[in-house]
């Protein structure tokens, strides 16, 4: 099966980020939830960013908006945000 294209850094990242930014109550299940998404020893693999797994991201893409290559949704990402706080959840991949 064929990689799918995913941006290194997908659409919507940035407005998903001032999203979180400007809502400080939300930063710690954030931070929780990077640590979780992002692969162990980032710095030592390209891209050397600390980004969630590409194959991850269109999984994700894929079964939430039928689309591989959709932005990220700031929205969406602080609703989801919200419900990991408030259920203490740390759904994810981890590996």
């Amino acid at each position: 099966m064929a990689r799918p294209t995913v941006a290194l850094i997908p659409r919507g990242a940035l407005a998903t980020v001032v999203a979180v930014v400007v809502r400080p109550d939300l930063w710690r299940a954030a931070l929780r939830q990077l640590r979780i998404l992002v692969p162990t020893r980032w710095w030592a693999k390209r891209p050397f960013l600390p980004v969630p797994d590409r194959d991850w991201m269109a999984f994700r893409m894929t079964t939430a908006y039928g689309d591989p290559g959709a932005p990220l949704v700031a929205d969406d990402v602080v609703t989801w945000l919200r419900w990991s706080k408030s259920t203490g959840s740390t759904a994810g991949v981890e590996g």
